[in-house]
């Protein structure tokens, strides 16, 4: 049994390999070294040349008008959805015999108020997904006119 071990300690030992990958080899997920660009999401403040005047953007009427209408939608959507979201608990509270009108069966109007919540919630993500589109649109107008290109 030890001459066993002992063969096993040799073979080990001439076998073993240095494992660490080597840097820049192909399978290296992120190679080291400067022979490459970094990719635009590893680049520090510093090294970003494509940096935009944010004063300049700020000011700019087009920039404005994304601003306002984001805001128009945003504001009105969070406080429908905050005050839909706390009615149910309110009303439970303060109108319990309301809340607890049977409306199919023994399903009250508590439930129905509560299964619909998730419905409201769906709805106000897609007309939001819906808006994002024309707020792309605008922010395109934006980047192609700080470009110098046309805008659509």
């Amino acid at each position: 049994m030890a001459r066993k071990k002992q063969s096993d300690a040799e073979t080990t030992d001439a076998e073993i390999k240095d494992l660490t990958a080597l840097a820049g080899a192909a399978t290296d997920v992120a190679p080291l070294g400067r022979g490459q660009r970094k990719p635009d999401h590893e680049l520090t403040a510093d090294e970003d040349v494509d940096v935009a005047d944010w004063d300049r953007v700020a000011a700019m009427d087009e920039f404005k008008h994304l601003v306002a209408t984001k805001r128009r939608f945003i504001i009105p959507a969070t406080i429908f959805f905050v005050a839909y979201y706390f009615a149910l608990p309110v009303l439970v509270g303060y109108a319990p015999e309301l809340m607890a009108r049977r409306v199919f069966g023994v399903i009250n109007l508590a439930y129905v108020f509560a299964l619909s919540q998730f419905f409201m919630a769906w709805i106000v993500a897609a007309l939001y997904v819906r808006a994002a589109g024309r707020f792309d649109t605008l922010a395109r107008n934006i980047l192609n006119k700080l470009k110098g290109g046309d805008s659509q």
